[in-house]
């Protein structure tokens, strides 16, 4: 399996992967916006012969005016049934946090995921070290809530050993400058 930046190319294959994955479905001008605004966060995995069996789907949150509010959010994951239990969709989901990291700075990387998918609460809560921030009533068109979810990226760089796009704004975040101030 191949995990890899995912390429304008690659987007009818991403929306099939979705179309056959989830629920929630986006036109391809979507796809599009995402590749245009933010080429560096979208990935896809492939098989051995080259098709694509899942993706990420990224972007980085625009409305931030605060330096320690900068953050991605995830649009879309899907992997296609016949390859799950793999860690693709943790791959996919490591390689957009840290691009995140090194090209936009981002402190945490935020989703929304149904109350009833079990799997991906799994994925999220247990793998990938997600805290729930908020219950979005009736956020799906079917009317399911969701689970608001975010994902420090500062710890992940820091265990990870990332270097982010700025250093010094990146690890001097509000938490960080209230520890040193309890210390002095």
């Amino acid at each position: 399996m191949n995990v890899r930046p995912a390429t304008p190319d690659d987007l009818m294959n991403m929306q099939h992967c979705n179309l056959l994955c989830l629920p929630e479905n986006y036109l391809m001008k979507y796809y599009f916006y995402h590749a245009l605004s933010w080429p560096q966060l979208s990935y896809v995995a492939e098989d051995e012969r080259g098709n694509i069996v899942g993706y990420v789907l990224a972007k980085m949150e625009e409305e931030t005016e605060d330096d320690d509010d900068r953050h991605g959010h995830i649009t879309s994951l899907a992997v296609k049934r016949s390859h799950r239990r793999l860690g693709l969709a943790q791959k996919l989901m490591n390689q957009t946090a840290r691009a995140m990291v090194e090209v936009f700075n981002a402190k945490y990387v935020s989703l929304h995921v149904r109350k009833s998918n079990r799997a991906a609460l799994n994925l999220y809560n247990n793998t990938l070290k997600f805290s729930t921030s908020d219950i979005e009533p009736k956020y799906y068109a079917d009317g399911e809530d969701a689970y608001a979810m975010r994902r420090d990226l500062v710890e992940f760089a820091r265990q990870n050993d990332i270097a982010p796009a700025n250093p010094e704004t990146f690890f001097k975040s509000s938490s960080d400058r209230r520890r040193h101030e309890e210390k002095e």
